[in-house]
């Protein structure tokens, strides 16, 4: 669907597996398939016993701080990313915001809905989807950007995005697929020495708790005062803090590195299956570095709905600024998967 605006900003991934979707091989959705772990759904469960009580966010707080080595003051708990991105929209002021495409559709959301007016950096597919950070204007005072970029899989230099930063102007980094990358290598979550530097963090992709809501700011002291008032009271339940705790301990980390090198291999064989199996003209954008790979082939929106009469979800691409018909997103599975689509593919290019 498109807009007389553009893109349908507001179509996700879990459109393409709900009603009649509901039973397909889903490779639409960017969340880990094998979670949340028993021992994290133990931990929420265990928290049930005190929704009595209003939530206190002061222990998560703290765990996240700990985390990456930050000073309390600069953690803000959200329901999500999403959430985040709604509180930047209506609690900064800004006169120039800057989205950089394409990447996920959200934060542009938002601040239409608050009432800014978006300008559209768009990368090229022609190298790659690279940032130049000369492409984004030099009075632009709201900069967002994404990485590793959904849906691209793109994953940009630490430096080039630094390149960014301005006196006056707040940078936006969306690192909700980080914690996939192995190392977590041009990560931004903890520089204090970046101005404006806001990293944004989800930790439902890579445990599985996209219906719980959970995720953070990291952010100037400033700038986490401004967004906490424009929160409602409350904002992240109680099995959501106990959630954030768990996920930032450190027997979640090492959990999720090593996730993160498994999924590093399953991206590899994915890749390979399709350069040796699928018909010439499929392309694939890379080097790919999340848990997702972008791919432009000829006549999408046909095989995207063959695909769906052979059992899989995979998200379409045209509701992406920057993208269009001819692009598909593929979230990486383990190979048995794998190699049910790959087939499934090749008989739908066929």
């Amino acid at each position: 669907m498109r807009t007389d605006a553009g893109p349908d900003l507001r179509h996700h991934g879990d459109a393409e597996v709900r009603d009649a979707g509901a039973g397909l091989v889903d490779l639409a959705v960017n969340v880990r398939s094998d979670t949340p772990p028993r021992w994290l759904r133990e931990e929420i469960a265990a928290s049930l016993t005190g929704l009595a009580a209003y939530p206190d966010d002061r222990a998560a707080r703290a765990a996240v701080a700990a985390r990456h080595g930050l000073p309390e003051e600069r953690v803000l708990l959200t329901a999500g990313a999403a959430e985040a991105f709604v509180l930047l929209a209506r609690a900064l002021r800004v006169r120039r915001p800057v989205v950089v495409h394409p990447q996920f559709t959200e934060p542009e959301a938002a601040l239409r809905d608050a009432g800014h007016t978006v300008e559209r950096v768009l990368l090229s597919a022609r190298d790659g989807f690279r940032l130049d950070p000369a492409l984004v204007p030099e009075d632009a005072d709201l900069v967002i950007v994404g990485n590793p970029t959904n849906p691209t899989s793109v994953l940009h230099p630490a430096g080039v995005l630094t390149q960014l930063a301005r006196p006056g102007r707040t940078l936006v980094v969306d690192e909700a697929f980080m914690d996939a990358v192995p190392g977590e290598r041009e990560a931004l979550a903890k520089r204090t020495d970046v101005p404006g530097l806001v990293v944004l963090r989800s930790l439902t992709k890579t445990w599985g708790l996209a219906g719980l809501r959970v995720g953070y700011v990291l952010a100037p002291p400033e700038t986490v005062s401004a967004l906490q008032r424009a929160q409602p009271l409350w904002p992240v339940s109680t099995p959501a803090l106990a959630a954030t705790r768990a996920c930032v301990a450190p027997r979640a980390l090492a959990e999720a590195a090593h996730a993160a090198h498994r999924t590093a291999a399953d991206r590899t064989h994915l890749l390979t299956a399709l350069a040796e199996s699928t018909p010439h003209g499929l392309k694939v954008t890379g080097p790919a570095e999340a848990p997702f790979v972008l791919l432009e082939l000829p006549d999408a929106h046909r095989v995207r709905h063959r695909l769906r009469d052979l059992g899989y979800a995979v998200r379409r691409g045209d509701t992406f600024p920057g993208l269009g018909p001819d692009w598909l997103r593929v979230a990486v599975r383990d190979r048995t998967t794998t190699a049910g689509f790959v087939e499934a593919l090749r008989t739908a290019l066929a």
